[in-house]
């Protein structure tokens, strides 16, 4: 239990005087002003900084849609991070947010599968990078039926489609259900907003929204497909 303080100092021959405390109404009256102008500097920092970390490091995502089922759900809420792109180039298997090709009012949220510099080919199904196949854990599990194959016409190259130095090709996990650049083509740096990172809602799946990542094998494309 703690002692009471105390506010009396020894005077002479061990007595004790008490000390003058200020009551609020003696504070002068420039004292209490510059406290006051202190503690609205202090909140408006506070806000200042709120505003800068929403405006610049971070956005606030509300998935509507099922493009990225089993990963993200219809309904979630994730905090993205827009500062990561601000240091290096997006990465095959990150998740991002991206301004829909035919309405840049709207938002898409997607999965890089190929970056600059590769070359990409689907064939039944498989996604192949280099000539190597992408093992990718995350996919909705129902057969990949619809769109299977990029592209449809024949490529220069057996390995696929070489991405130019600022093309990303983009698709949701959900292959069968979603929009992306199988129809709408590859998508550029300025088109890509932030990179996915936390699920905040529902609280029962709170936690990082890209542990699984894709995985480039030593399998290669076999000749009669590339060819096809």
């Amino acid at each position: 239990m703690s002692s009471p303080i105390d506010n009396r100092t020894p005077g002479t021959q061990g007595r004790y005087v008490e000390k003058a405390v200020a009551s609020p109404g003696e504070i002068p009256s420039d004292v209490r002003a510059r406290r006051i102008l202190i503690e609205v500097g202090e909140v408006a920092l506070m806000a200042a900084v709120l505003y800068l970390i929403i405006q610049f490091v971070i956005q606030t995502v509300h998935v509507v849609g099922s493009s990225m089922f089993p990963t993200v759900v219809d309904g979630d809420y994730l905090i993205a991070t827009k500062i990561d792109y601000s240091v290096h180039a997006p990465q095959r298997g990150d998740i991002i947010i991206m301004r829909d090709p035919n309405d840049p009012s709207k938002d898409f949220i997607k999965r890089v599968i190929a970056v600059p510099g590769d070359h990409l080919l689907i064939r039944g199904g498989r996604v192949y990078i280099d000539g190597r196949l992408l093992e990718e854990p995350y996919l909705n599990p129902e057969p990949w039926t619809e769109n299977a194959d990029w592209p449809l016409s024949p490529t220069a190259s057996s390995e696929g489609v070489l991405m130019g130095p600022d093309d990303y090709f983009v698709m949701g996990d959900n292959r069968n259900h979603s929009s992306d650049s199988r129809l709408f083509g590859v998508v550029h740096r300025d088109e890509i907003r932030s990179r996915a990172w936390i699920r905040v809602l529902p609280l029962t799946s709170i936690g990082l929204v890209d542990g699984r990542r894709p995985v480039l094998t030593s399998q290669h494309l076999p000749a009669l497909d590339a060819a096809s």
